[in-house]
């Protein structure tokens, strides 16, 4: 069995091998983007950790009491840290509080797991204060930390944790799997598939959540319109944007995904696009521009993207910068 996870069966395969044979590692790191499988992954690690009836070793029976409580994150030996929202920062007061719980010996599993989500988005000092729990470890505790990359943590926390890549899966696989688990039709679940960009997480979070489709194809038809219009009316666009930082970043990613399926049809390659709905739209687009005002469109949205995710420029300003550079048809 694959604990029920869409590809990554390397990674579900070695982690079943620690557990079978008492090798249990202190600390895991699951790197990968988001909508990979990282949490998911965790959670079914946490599973065959503290099964109270496992099938076999390594496997989890999923329907126990406390296998059931980790599927809810509701066990009282899992602590799930991260932050509220995106773009936030993992405070140091939150790990000294697991610090404080993972002290105490389990209530009822064998392990108390801490599964620590998006920890590149922890402070300086946070990350420095689990430092002392990865060189201390308790032989009742392990810790499941996921990341975008290694590189993004400090060297000293990536180099004391089992660091397990997980990497997207292939389309047809994805889109194999939504038919066969969930039922959806072939041509939705192909859709989905190259949205996600072989991410199974975030497939299968596109069809379980309709409203993120339908901010997809606003935010894409938004972005239609303003290709054709003046400045004024990209800086009305941006004053409406403007107040919620969330919505800004989910707005140019989804732009950023357009752009790099036009620069893929203007260079003429081969790879298949995310937006497969919008393919007429996108080589209509390739036609018109060609490949260095489609590589100018991308290197905008991503410097963009980095400005706000990564300092505190002023948000307003960077979102007009961005539409003085995004071509006009």
């Amino acid at each position: 069995m694959n604990w029920e996870m869409l590809g990554h069966e390397w990674a579900v395969r070695l982690l079943k091998e620690h557990i079978a044979r008492g090798e249990v590692r202190q600390a895991y790191l699951f790197t990968g983007p988001q909508g990979i499988g990282r949490r998911t992954l965790g959670l079914r690690f946490a599973q065959a950790l503290n099964c109270l009836q496992p099938p076999e070793p390594g496997e989890a029976c999923r329907s126990c009491r406390s296998c059931t409580l980790i599927e809810r994150m509701q066990h009282p030996d899992l602590a799930v840290i991260q932050t509220g929202q995106e773009a936030e920062k993992l405070k140091v007061d939150q790990i000294r509080e697991l610090q404080r719980s993972l002290s105490l010996h389990p209530y009822e599993a064998r392990y108390r797991v801490a599964l620590l989500l998006r920890f590149e988005e922890a402070n300086h000092s946070a990350m420095n204060a689990l430092l002392k729990t990865l060189e201390e470890p308790s032989p009742r505790v392990v810790l499941i930390l996921t990341a975008e990359s290694a590189e993004s943590l400090l060297p000293t926390i990536a180099s004391r944790c089992e660091v397990l890549r997980l990497r997207p899966v292939s389309l047809q696989q994805v889109s194999q799997d939504l038919q066969g688990r969930w039922g959806l039709p072939a041509e939705q679940s192909r859709l989905l598939a190259h949205i996600s960009g072989g991410r199974p997480g975030y497939a299968l979070k596109l069809h379980q959540e309709p409203g993120r489709m339908e901010q997809r194809n606003t935010w894409l038809d938004d972005h239609a319109r303003l290709l054709g219009a003046s400045r004024v009316d990209r800086f009305a666009y941006v004053e409406s944007l403007s107040k919620d930082k969330d919505n800004v970043l989910g707005v140019f990613s989804v732009w950023l995904s357009f752009w790099r399926d036009v620069l893929l049809k203007a260079a003429g390659a081969s790879s298949p696009v995310s937006n497969l709905d919008r393919l007429k739209e996108i080589e209509s687009l390739a036609a018109q521009f060609d490949l260095e005002a489609a590589h100018r469109a991308t290197h905008a949205l991503e410097h963009t993207l980095d400005l706000l995710e990564t300092t505190n420029v002023n948000l307003r300003l960077a979102a007009e910068v961005l539409m003085l550079d995004l071509p006009y048809k």
